[in-house]
C-alpha cells in the first residue's frame, strides 16, 4: 500500500501530547500548612457535607487542598452508602480477600477511598473497589473517605487508581465504561474535549472489543491502533459510532488472524506470540513512511493479507527471530 504525495487525513484529531509539570523552585507553589485551616463550607462543599450526614455518615474533618486549595472532607461513610463507579474494572477476588487479611490482621484502616457523590443518592469511589470489597468481606459497618465535592474527579480514575497496576484489558475496558458514562452526562461535547479522562483514544477501540470478548488479544493490534487512532472532535456519541464500526473490522480481523495461528499450531509450530507474528507479518505500517494511512484502510489490507497467508512458508525458525512481540497475560492465541 502505497501513500500519495497529499496528507491523508482520517477525519479525527491527535490527543494533545500530555505536558508534564516543571520542576518549580522548592516551596514556591500551594498554601502552608496554617493556611489549609477550613472554618466553614460554602457552595458544593457545604452541599457534600449535607449529603454526607443526610447519608448516615460523619464529617471528623475538613481543610484547603494544600496544592489547588479546593475544599475536602474527611467523613465516615456508612459502608452500604458506598459503591464502586459502574465504569471501573472488575473486583479481583484473590485480591480483595488477601488485602481483607492484611487489614484484620493489622487491626486498622490506613488507606482512605476518595469518594464522590453519587447520581441520585450515595456515593461513588473512583479508586477504592478492592477496600470496599475487603471491608464488607469483613462485616465492617463504615469506611474511612476523602470526599470530594467535585464529582467530575471521577472520570480521572485512570490516574487515581493505584489499588493495581492496569494492564491493556482493564485499562481498555474501564476506558469503554467511562466513556458510556459520559454519554449520560454530555453527549454533545467533542470527543476530543475528554482527552484527559480516556488517555488515549486507542482505548475506546480496544475496549469495545474487550466488552464482548475478554479473552480479545488486544496486545498484540494496540501498535497498529494506537498509531492510527485520534480523538475526534465530532460529538462523544458521533465519535462513538465510528470506533465501533473500527472495532467490528477489529474483531473481523481477528478472527482471520486466529485462523491463521490455528493453521500454523496444525503445522506443528509452537510460540505464545504466534499471533503477534502474524499480525506483524501482516501490518502495512511498518514498511510506510510519513502520515500513515487512515486506520479503516490498514485494517481492510490487513485483512485481505491475513486471508491471502500462505502458512506453508512459515518455519519454526522464523518466529524464533521475531524474539516474539507484543503478549500481555490477558491476550490468547
Amino acid at each position: 500500500m502505497a501513500t500519495t504525495g497529499a496528507k491523508r487525513k482520517s477525519g479525527l484529531k491527535r490527543a494533545p501530547a500530555k505536558k508534564r509539570a516543571k520542576k518549580a523552585v522548592a516551596h514556591s507553589r500551594g498554601l502552608t500548612p496554617a493556611e489549609t485551616r477550613l472554618e466553614s463550607l460554602s457552595g458544593e462543599a457545604a452541599e457534600t457535607r449535607a449529603r454526607i450526614e443526610a447519608a448516615g455518615g460523619e464529617v471528623v474533618g475538613m481543610y484547603r487542598d494544600p496544592l489547588g486549595k479546593q475544599p475536602l472532607l474527611i467523613a465516615m461513610l456508612p459502608l452500604g452508602a458506598v459503591e464502586r463507579t459502574p465504569f471501573q474494572r472488575d473486583v479481583s477476588d484473590m485480591h480483595h480477600k488477601r488485602l481483607a487479611d492484611v487489614i484484620d490482621k493489622t487491626g486498622m484502616f490506613l488507606d482512605p477511598i476518595i469518594a464522590i457523590t453519587a447520581p441520585g443518592e450515595g456515593f461513588w469511589t473512583p479508586n477504592g473497589g478492592h477496600r470496599l470489597a475487603a471491608l464488607k468481606r469483613l462485616g465492617a459497618r463504615a469506611v474511612t473517605a476523602l470526599v470530594v465535592p467535585k464529582r467530575e474527579v471521577a472520570w480521572q480514575i485512570l490516574a487515581l487508581n493505584t489499588e493495581k497496576a492496569h494492564n491493556l484489558k482493564e485499562r481498555a475496558l474501564e476506558v469503554i465504561r467511562i466513556v458510556r458514562g459520559l454519554l449520560d452526562e454530555d453527549a454533545a461535547r467533542p470527543e476530543a474535549s475528554f482527552a484527559y479522562y480516556l488517555e488515549e483514544a486507542s482505548l475506546v477501540t480496544l475496549g469495545l472489543c474487550y466488552e464482548e470478548n475478554a479473552r480479545f488479544s488486544g496486545g498484540a493490534y494496540n501498535p497498529v491502533v494506537r498509531r492510527l487512532s485520534t480523538f475526534s472532535d465530532e460529538p462523544l456519541a458521533r465519535a462513538l459510532k465510528l470506533r465501533e464500526k473500527h472495532a467490528a473490522m477489529l474483531k473481523d480481523l481477528d478472527a482471520r488472524v486466529a485462523d491463521v495461528v490455528n493453521r500454523l499450531k496444525a503445522k506443528g509450530l509452537v510460540s505464545p506470540y504466534l499471533k503477534s507474528f502474524v499480525v506483524a507479518r501482516i501490518n502495512p505500517l511498518r514498511w510506510i513512511q510519513g502520515e500513515p494511512p487512515p486506520i479503516e484502510e490498514v485494517l481492510k489490507t490487513m485483512r485481505e493479507r491475513a486471508t491471502k497467508f500462505n502458512v506453508e512458508k512459515i518455519k519454526q525458525a522464523d518466529i524464533v527471530a521475531t524474539g516474539g512481540g507484543a503478549y500481555e497475560a490477558d491476550d490468547a492465541d
